[in-house]
């Protein structure tokens, strides 16, 4: 028997179903306060919004929930999705694209420090610490797929994005 696994791609019936779930947290307040206010995976996974999109997902493919509880967690922290680059290259684009030293949104010591995690509980608070330092707006779908699949792979592709937007960075 063949297990199909999700895929937040570009505009994958799965993306589209997380989109239109992060859309809606929009209009139920409660529901993305309560997600927010979570500072464990367990506690995401508890919240009544996190199980609307597990069922959502679950007509997909196999879902991981402790995967897709960081995804949920996370997502209710985005004020709102930037498409283009990849959340890596959002790390790495200068505050201020004014200014002479070129300093990344997410310093290369923070960035470094995040490629070391393996835990989720551990990503879960380092990536709501970057979410606020991008200032709400990420690319979901980006984010998604990276958290969902956090993996040595990702944490490459990570390191290959970030270091080609800002070669300094160190």
């Amino acid at each position: 028997m063949s297990t199909t696994y999700l895929k937040f791609e570009h505009d994958s019936p799965e993306t589209q179903a997380l989109f239109r779930w992060w859309l809606a947290l929009n209009d139920n307040r409660g529901n993305r306060a309560e997600l927010r206010r979570c500072s464990t995976l367990a506690e995401v996974a508890f919240t009544p919004a996190y199980h609307q999109l597990r069922l959502d997902l679950i007509k997909f493919g196999a879902v991981n929930a402790d995967s897709l509880a960081l995804v949920a967690g996370l997502a209710a922290r985005v004020k709102s999705s930037i498409a283009g680059n990849t959340l890596a290259e959002q790390m790495a684009i200068p505050k201020d694209s004014s200014s002479k030293d070129g300093k990344a949104k997410v310093s290369g010591l923070r960035f470094r420090r995040l490629l070391k995690l393996k835990e989720r509980e551990e990503l879960f608070t380092a990536m709501g610490r970057v979410i606020a330092l991008l200032g709400g707006a990420v690319n979901l779908q980006s984010l998604a797929n990276s958290v969902y699949y956090w993996n040595d792979r990702t944490r490459k592709q990570w390191a290959f994005e970030y270091y080609t937007k800002s070669p300094s960075e160190q």
